[in-house]
C-alpha cells in the first residue's frame, strides 16, 4: 500500500438487490427511475475513513469517545400504551429549536413521575401542556421517525449525526421513539421491549399520522432498532404508513450474530460483556418495578455477564421463550424484510463485529424489489468515522431520505406500479404435460412461533 492510499484509504462499496424485478419510481419531474438508481446515486463514490481507525474493532471502539459536536434539542412526551397486552408507558422525544434549559431541580409532576432520579438526558425537557397542545400541524414537511440501538436513546451521537443535517435548515421534522426504560424514562409496568417489540412504534406512527395528516413519514432504525423497524415494516405490509425507510447496522439474523459474538475472545469479553453490563445497569435502574413481574428472577439477571445470558435470564421468561436461541430465531428480521412493501435502503459494514457479515441477508435482498442493501468493507458497528470525527454513513442516509422526500413523487405514492413478482409467491410453470398445481405453498414472512398481539 502506497503512502497516499494509507493517508486516504477507500473502503469497498457494494450493492445487493433484485436483478430482474426492480421497483419503478416516479420523480416529481415526471421521469421514471428505479429504487436501485436512487440508492446508488445517494451513495458517495468512495468510502474514505479515518486511516488510524483501520478496522472494524477500532471503528467500533471509537464510538465510546465523549465527542459531542452535534447538539440536538428535544421536547419529551410520555405516552400510555394503547394495548392491554403491552401495558405501561414510553417516551417520544421531538426535535425542536434550541432553547434555554430549565434549571436543574425544576421538575414538573410529569417529569417526576416518568424520569429516573438521575434526571433527563442532556438538552431534553418535557413539553408544557400548552407546548404539546400546539404541536399538531397541517404542514407538509417530511418527518423522520427514529429507533435507537440496544440500550440507547435519543441522546446517542450516531443518531444525532443523522438528525443534524436534516433539521439544520428546518426542512425536516423528526422524533425518536425511545424503547421502554431507555433514555432515563422510568417504566411503569413489567412489560419491557425486545428485538421484535413493534407495538410502541406502531402506536407512535398511528398518532403521528393523526396529528400531522399532511406530512410524509419516513423511518430509520439503528442496530437493534433497525431489527425492530424491519419487523414493524414487515408486519404492516401494504398498510404501512411510512413512505420509505433506512435500516442501518442491523444484526438481522440474531442467532447467527449471537453465535458469532460467542466464537471469539473479543466478541465475548468485550462486545457481549459490555452489552450485557449495559442491560444489567438499565434493569437495575428499574428493579423496583421489574421485581414485581412474577416471571423475572432479579438475582438471576444480576448474576449474568454476557448479553446472551441476559436474554436467557430476562427475555426468555418474560416473553415465554424456552431458550435464547428460540428468542433470537423468532425475533430475527430477515424474513420480515420479505414482507416490506415500501422502498427501503439498508446500510451495513462488512467488518462490523456486532452485526456480523455472515448474518446479513445477501440472498434474501435479491428476492424483494422493495429494498437495496449497500455494504462497505470497512466501518465497524455504527462507526464509519472519517478524519475529524464526522461519520461517512450520514451521507448515504441523508441523501437517500432527501431524494425520496424531495425528488420522488410520494403522493402517487411514488411507486409507478407494484411488482407482480413478490417474495414467497411460487411460480407455476403451466404446460399440457405438467400436472395442475393445486397445493397452496405461499410463504408467510411474518409468521412467528410465539404469538404476540399485533394491534392495527
Amino acid at each position: 500500500m502506497g503512502l497516499l492510499s494509507w493517508i486516504r484509504p477507500s473502503g469497498r462499496i457494494s450493492f445487493y438487490h433484485s436483478k430482474d424485478n426492480q421497483l419503478l419510481l416516479k420523480s416529481k419531474a415526471g421521469d421514471k427511475t428505479t429504487l436501485v438508481d436512487v440508492c446508488r446515486s445517494a451513495t458517495p463514490k468512495e468510502c474514505n475513513l479515518n486511516p488510524f481507525l483501520f478496522n472494524g474493532h477500532l471503528q467500533t471502539a471509537w464510538t465510546v469517545m465523549k465527542y459531542d459536536p452535534v447538539p440536538i434539542y428535544y421536547k419529551r412526551k410520555v405516552f400510555p400504551s394503547d394495548s392491554a397486552a403491552y401495558t405501561g408507558h414510553y417516551a417520544i422525544d421531538f426535535v425542536v429549536e434550541p432553547y434555554d434549559m430549565p434549571p436543574e431541580g425544576e421538575l414538573t409532576d410529569q417529569a417526576r413521575t416518568y424520569t429516573l432520579p438521575s434526571g433527563l438526558p442532556e438538552r431534553t425537557s418535557f413539553f408544557s401542556e400548552d407546548q404539546f397542545a400546539a404541536l399538531p400541524s397541517d404542514d407538509t414537511k417530511p418527518m423522520l421517525v427514529v429507533l435507537h440501538g440496544l440500550s440507547g436513546g435519543s441522546h446517542e451521537l450516531y443518531l444525532r449525526h443523522v438528525l443534524a443535517p436534516l433539521v439544520a435548515d428546518k426542512s425536516w421534522e423528526a422524533c425518536v421513539v425511545n424503547s421502554r426504560g431507555c433514555a432515563q424514562t422510568k417504566i411503569t409496568s413489567g412489560v419491557l421491549y425486545n428485538a421484535r417489540a413493534t407495538w410502541d412504534v406502531r402506536q407512535s406512527v398511528k398518532w403521528l399520522r393523526k396529528m400531522f395528516p399532511n406530512r410524509p413519514l419516513f423511518g430509520i432504525g439503528f442496530s437493534l432498532g433497525a431489527n425492530i423497524l424491519t419487523n414493524y415494516l414487515g408486519e404492516e405490509g401494504d398498510a404501512c404508513q411510512l413512505k420509505a425507510a433506512v435500516i442501518c447496522a442491523s444484526p438481522w439474523n440474531l442467532d447467527v450474530s449471537s453465535m458469532n459474538l460467542q466464537s471469539t475472545w473479543l466478541g465475548m469479553e468485550v462486545y457481549s460483556s459490555t452489552m450485557g453490563s449495559s442491560m444489567k445497569q438499565m434493569i437495575e435502574q428499574h428493579v423496583e418495578e421489574i421485581s414485581k413481574n412474577p416471571r423475572i428472577d432479579v438475582e438471576a439477571v444480576r448474576n449474568i455477564k454476557y448479553l446472551h445470558e441476559f436474554d436467557r435470564a430476562l427475555q426468555c421468561p418474560l416473553w415465554g421463550y424456552p431458550t435464547e436461541g428460540a428468542y433470537y430465531r423468532d425475533a430475527t428480521s430477515t424474513d420480515s424484510m420479505l414482507a416490506i412493501r415500501i422502498p427501503f435502503m439498508t446500510i451495513q459494514a462488512e467488518d462490523d463485529p456486532i452485526a456480523s457479515r455472515n448474518a446479513l441477508p445477501f440472498q434474501e435482498i435479491t428476492q424483494t424489489p422493495y429494498g437495496v442493501m449497500m455494504t462497505t468493507s470497512w466501518g465497524g458497528h455504527l462507526g464509519w468515522f472519517e478524519l475529524g470525527g464526522s461519520r461517512w454513513f450520514v451521507k448515504p442516509v441523508t441523501n437517500f431520505l432527501n431524494k425520496m422526500a424531495n425528488e420522488i413523487d410520494m403522493a402517487t405514492p411514488g411507486i409507478v406500479e407494484h411488482p407482480q413478482k413478490l417474495p414467497g409467491k411460487i411460480a407455476s410453470h403451466k404446460d399440457p404435460e405438467k400436472d395442475l398445481d393445486l397445493t397452496k405453498r405461499d410463504f408467510d414472512p411474518v409468521r412467528r412461533k410465539l404469538a404476540l398481539e399485533i394491534v392495527q
